[in-house]
This record gives C-alpha cells, structure tokens and sequence, in this order.
C-alpha cells in the first residue's frame, strides 16, 4: 500500500467477532503546534482558558506519531465499546510497538482484519471483543494470526457522533 492508496478491508458480514476497517494510510508529521492550557478544563463550568495558556503542543507530540510507523483505521461496529471505541471512531495504530495481552492491536486472523484486545488464557492466545454480545476467538494452531499494529489512541468527533 502507497502512502496516498486507501485500503478498504471487508471481513464476514454478520460474524460475532468479525467488524470492517478501513485503512486511512500512514499519517505524516504535521508541524503544526496548537495552544495548550495549563490548567483542567471542567466539564460544568465555563473557564477563562485565555488566562491558564502555558505554551503550544503539537497534536504529533501528544499523539506519539512516528510516521511512517503510525497509521489511522476507521472503525465501523460496536464490537469495541467497554474499550471506548464506537462506530467511526479513528484509531492511531502504530507498527513499531510489540503487541502485549492487554493491548487494542489491529489483527488479521486468517485473512480477516478487525480490532480487539489481544489476551493469553492459559497459554493460547484470544483475540477478545469489549462488548459481552461478541465471542472470544481462541487462536487455533492452524489459525494464521497477524498482528497489524498496536492501537494507542482513538479520536472521535463530537460534532457528528450520536
């Protein structure tokens, strides 16, 4: 895959452990720095965050972006929701980052790309949804498991999310 190619990855339509990703590509370094405040914003109540500007960050920094290592993947599904991630969220996913139990990874399973939290159970390893509607999958032996990335943060737009 290119740097400017998008990759649309169809899985099983209707599989309990199965969802869709859509692969945006690599992200490139943006240089851009945005004001960052000293101070917590409270959810309640209006603050003067003019008074609290400590100095700039950049969202590459914040981020951890280390093209071309790091790409984004848009999430379609509700498999994921007790981790936090919903239906069309983005997904930062690096590939330089080991995967762990424990860890949000990007898997390809048998030639089926999905996102779910990679666990051990006694030795085998289980790609497991964060949603009780959804089975375990118990990695087989004869199973071909390919982890893609590991997921290390999600973006959601407030402005069109239900």
């Amino acid at each position: 895959m290119t740097e400017h190619q998008l990759l649309y990855i169809n899985t099983v339509i209707g599989h309990p452990i199965m969802s869709n990703a859509l692969i945006l590509g690599p992200l490139q370094r943006s240089g851009t720095a945005l004001p960052l405040f000293d101070a917590r914003v409270p959810a309640g109540f209006p603050s003067p965050a003019l008074d609290h500007m400590e100095h700039k960050l950049s969202l590459d920094a914040l981020l951890d972006l280390q093209a071309p290592h790091t790409y984004v993947v848009a999430v379609s599904g509700d498999s994921m929701i007790g981790a936090g991630i919903f239906d069309n969220d983005h997904l930062i996913v690096s590939r330089a980052l080991q995967a762990r139990p424990g860890n949000v990874v990007v898997a390809c399973l048998n030639g089926d790309v999905f996102v779910k939290r990679l666990a051990q159970d006694q030795g085998q390893f289980v790609l497991r949804s964060e949603n009780p509607a959804y089975s375990p999958r118990y990695i087989l032996e004869q199973d071909e498991l390919m982890i893609w990335g590991v997921v290390t943060h999600s973006l959601r737009n407030h402005l069109n999310h239900g």
